[in-house]
């Protein structure tokens, strides 16, 4: 405990800071830059201070009369319905909206052990729909007029771009590319694969994001690791748990970050460009172990995974063996986001519509725990930037996903989220097949 207790207080006095921190000065400068964003109100406990528990939710779907509900001075619509797992969004710049429908595949063994363990009934863990499916709503009036399927015969779609006259999608074992100009409703043209993605085995965390930055040379992609805590062997997470960069053609890949478990949102911060990823974090440790976390991106920052987690807490349970080295140089995140809410989605807002306080922040969508007494998550939640950086703790934005807490019942997950033109923002809810909108109330 005594360790525990001195390791806090070193990240709360030099949270932000990089890998690498020369001077005093420099800690002291990183820390006032960042003290909004830091953890100095989330101690951690010790690893075991609660026991493990499986508590998958039980979707019910959504029933008449039931919706998702967003603060005072928000209006909540269906956006659309009756689609399979939508998973991701992707506005495109002419406006159209693209819906990646994909989710786990089990089979066999797999899937008889995930439905004793009640998994199934929290996700969809049948045949993906692999499919991206197109939304056009040319008056903004929040009702897409034409939904068509747009490109079919993937394998298991989440990432996507378009770049010039090429759009992009990232499947869980590769990135593909296919000619495109703008308003085309259907791609039938032969795509080709330009990235080879690691996919193989277990595969746990197969979404694969993507986003190119501001001049569009370049594309990042987020690889999950394939496993909790390395327990399949570091050999089998080569080039995992990392945001890759490479050219828009697919060469010159290079690792851009490592040692992040499941950074499965990704973007760009709007004023300064940097980028930002939400991390979901490891299980096993505790009720409130480990939190996953929305943190800036450094190029060549290592973020812990396998070996320790929230900077150099060192992991007791890890398998392979520990690296010290890897652990003195592994970089606080700048905010915790809760311990199992799967936080997957990530976009900053740009439009105008909502209140000012909301410009520049960052919405997140948090699919829910599976590994927490009580559940966590299961909302999209807001948090504010001012300067360019984190300026305040998470607030509850979109909730009442949660049915029935005491029964674990919950009515969706919320995990995508994305911003319209229009300034309206779309929330992917994949359990209950629905995009939903919220907009300004008029």
């Amino acid at each position: 405990m005594k360790y525990l207790f001195t390791s806090f207080i070193l990240i709360v006095i030099f949270s932000g800071c990089n890998s690498n921190p020369a001077t005093s000065s420099v800690k002291d400068s990183v820390f006032k830059d960042n003290i909004a964003g830091s953890i100095d109100s989330v101690p951690l406990p010790a690893p075991y201070a609660t026991k493990s528990v499986k508590n998958f939710s039980k979707v019910l779907g959504w029933v008449p009369g039931k919706m998702p509900v967003a603060p005072q001075g928000f209006t909540v619509t269906k956006f659309s319905d009756g689609l399979n797992n939508p998973r991701s969004i992707y506005v495109a710049p002419n406006g159209d909206i693209f819906i990646a429908e994909s989710n786990t595949e089990l089979k066999g063994v797999k899937k008889v052990a995930a439905d004793i363990s009640g998994k199934s009934k929290s996700q969809r863990l049948g045949n993906s729909a692999n499919r991206i499916t197109l939304l056009r709503d040319k008056n903004n009036d929040g009702i897409p007029e034409t939904k068509t399927i747009f490109l079919a015969g993937l394998n298991q779609p989440f990432g996507m771009a378009i770049i010039n006259d090429k759009f992009y999608v990232a499947n869980t074992d590769g990135l593909w590319q296919y000619p495109y100009k703008e308003g085309d409703t259907v791609i039938t043209a032969q795509g080709k694969k330009i990235v080879e993605l690691p996919a193989g085995g277990y595969n746990n965390h197969w979404t694969r994001n993507i986003v190119t930055n501001k001049d569009k040379s370049k594309i990042y992609i987020s690889v999950g690791s394939g496993s909790n805590n390395g327990e399949n062997g570091m050999e089998n997470e080569i080039r995992r748990a990392n945001i890759l960069e490479v050219n828009i053609d697919g060469t010159g890949e290079r690792i851009f970050a490592s040692g992040l478990r499941n950074p499965c949102g990704i973007a760009f911060h709007p004023t300064t460009n940097t980028l930002y990823t939400v991390v979901n974090e490891r299980d096993n440790l505790g009720d409130e172990l480990v939190p996953d976390y929305l943190t800036s991106v450094k190029e060549g920052g290592f973020y812990g995974w396998p070996y320790s987690y929230f900077g150099t807490h060192a992991d007791p349970s890890i398998k392979v063996p520990q690296r010290p080295d890897l652990v003195k140089k592994s970089i606080t995140p700048e905010l915790s986001l809760g311990a199992h809410t799967a936080s997957l989605g990530l976009a900053f807002y740009t439009g105008n519509a909502f209140l000012t306080k909301y410009k520049n922040g960052a919405f997140i969508g948090q699919h829910g725990s599976w590994n927490r007494a009580k559940l966590s998550g299961y909302k999209v939640v807001f948090v504010p930037f001012a300067n360019g950086k984190v300026a305040g703790k998470p607030e509850d934005f979109l909730t009442g996903f949660i049915a029935n807490e005491a029964k674990s019942e919950v009515y969706g997950r919320p995990v995508s989220v994305a911003v319209l033109k229009d300034g309206s923002l779309l929330v992917a809810d994949d359990s209950g097949n629905t995009i939903w909108r919220v907009a300004a109330t008029k």
